[in-house]
């Protein structure tokens, strides 16, 4: 492994899962969606085709399942043109390191990110007092120390803009972290949201475990800022995005997403923000 590329110290594998671990979810014929563990990543070209583009990176010690996906969608030995990062909390970073040494692709993510890629801020602690259930009590196990990526890691352009995706645009949606960011292609109103929403109660086990879909604010033990929260949520859904695939939970689309955003976005308060804790 380069010295220049490192996890956090607290970096370890977690063993949780759910039923939909292992299986993909096409949002478009382009827009592929797929669930690690408990977390989604997604790929972004055409099936069997160059020029595709990687955006998260799983849970810790996921590269194998990950390279293994993509093989199976794009072929053997395919590698994409970047990874690009819509936050670095573990859950979305965790075979970065092993990613980028196979393939040698840069990695991109907003600049207010960078400081917790580069191994100089820590994110804020989680809070497993939050209401909610057993993930969030389990949460104060979750790594949040920085991952250490170097050179290999490259601020997104100001104007929002993405180099190795042209057809989308970076949307600046922060709450969860300071440079958390979502992806939109306005043609057909596809959004990857990361975790600026998610479609399962993301602090039950019960509901991780079985991904009983519902519409819910960022995971309230890894979200310290609410405000900037509410915003986000507001912003994306002013955009009445037609399909979305979010970091936790199955994908939304049509009539169901937008009723779903719409209520989030009136009852933000009652259905995202924690009736307690520390960040509240």
């Amino acid at each position: 492994m380069p010295e220049e590329m490192s996890y956090g110290e607290d970096y370890h594998y977690l063993p949780v899962t759910s039923l939909e671990s292992g299986n993909g979810h096409v949002i478009r014929p382009d827009v592929y969606g797929y669930t690690v563990q408990i977390v989604n990543i997604a790929m972004i070209g055409q099936p069997g085709q160059k020029g595709w583009v990687l955006v998260d990176a799983g849970m810790p010690h996921s590269a194998q399942a990950i390279l293994d996906a993509v093989a199976e969608r794009f072929g053997e030995n395919s590698r994409p043109e970047g990874i690009v990062l819509t936050h670095g909390h573990f859950d979305h970073v965790g075979a970065v390191i092993e990613l980028v040494e196979q393939w040698r692709v840069p990695v991109y993510a907003h600049e207010s990110e960078l400081p917790y890629l580069t191994g100089k801020l820590a994110y804020d602690a989680p809070d497993p007092t939050v209401d909610g259930g057993l993930v969030a009590k389990m949460s104060m196990f979750f790594p949040s120390a920085p991952i250490q990526l170097g050179q290999h890691v490259h601020a997104l352009p100001p104007d929002g803009s993405i180099p190795v995706l042209p057809d989308w645009r970076w949307i600046h949606t922060p709450g969860h972290t300071p440079g958390h960011i979502s992806l939109f292609r306005d043609r057909d109103r596809v959004l990857v949201a990361g975790d600026a929403f998610v479609t399962v109660k993301q602090e039950s086990v019960y509901k991780v475990f079985t991904q009983e879909k519902e519409i819910s604010g960022p995971p309230k033990y890894f979200t310290p800022d609410w405000e900037s929260a509410r915003s986000s949520v507001a912003k994306l859904q002013a955009l009445h995005p037609e399909a979305a695939l979010t970091g936790h939970g199955l994908p939304m689309t049509g009539a169901e997403l937008e009723e779903g955003l719409e209520a989030l976005t009136g009852s933000f308060d009652e259905i995202a923000v924690p009736a307690s804790g520390k960040y509240v």
